[in-house]
């Protein structure tokens, strides 16, 4: 598949691929360069209806789940 490079760089990711991805406006995408090739990769974020119960915690502090999302 081949897209072209718009002006400030801009580059659109075709439908078929997006729907295949579960891409959304507004979902952000990690972009790594090396050996001449570009790599986009979705950053996933999940929810914490999601996450709830994984950890058999029942109460936990916004703060505490959004520095475990950072890796701090």
């Amino acid at each position: 598949m081949e897209v072209e490079l718009k002006d400030k760089g801009r580059v659109t990711i075709p439908a078929e691929i997006r729907k295949a991805l579960a891409l959304e406006k507004g979902d952000r995408l990690t972009v790594e360069a090396a050996e001449g090739v570009i790599r986009l990769t979705p950053k996933r974020v999940v929810s914490a209806e999601e996450i709830r119960g994984i950890a058999r915690i029942r109460r936990v502090k916004l703060e505490e789940v959004e520095l475990s999302l950072a890796g701090e």
